[in-house]
């Protein structure tokens, strides 16, 4: 088996979405639908270029996303070099209980420059309509 052919879940949460600017990144993954993380992540937005996802034991809530599958050469070639150094890959749990890939904040980024918690505003799409609005 080819390494192409080896595929693994990734959630995507912010640019790497549908419109989104990293989106291409993502042009030979299958899209698998919308999907939400489990209901124990904060989400923050930073400088209001992308959003980062971070795990809490308490006040999570679940956050809303694109899930694909996507190979490891996707992963690793097209994905992972367009995101942000505030990120991190990591796996996380999602709604269903089960896991997934995903970007995350790192820990000493939380309380960088222009970090906002947007926990509560329902997504990164949501969340950019409403500075527009």
């Amino acid at each position: 088996m080819s390494e192409q052919s080896k595929t693994v879940l990734m959630f995507v949460n912010g640019q790497a979405m549908s419109g989104g600017s990293i989106n291409f990144a993502l042009q030979e993954a299958t899209l698998l639908g919308a999907a939400k993380t489990a209901a124990k992540y904060r989400f923050y937005s930073v400088r209001d270029e992308f959003p980062g996802l971070w795990p809490v034991e308490q006040g999570g809530q679940s956050i809303p996303g694109e899930l694909y599958e996507v190979s490891y050469a996707q992963l690793r070639e097209s994905l992972l070099p367009n995101e942000p150094s505030e990120l991190e890959l990591g796996v996380i749990e999602m709604e269903d209980g089960s896991g997934s890939l995903s970007m995350k904040m790192r820990e000493e980024e939380i309380t960088g420059n222009g970090v906002v918690d947007i926990t509560n505003e329902g997504g990164w799409h949501k969340y950019l309509a409403a500075k527009k609005a």
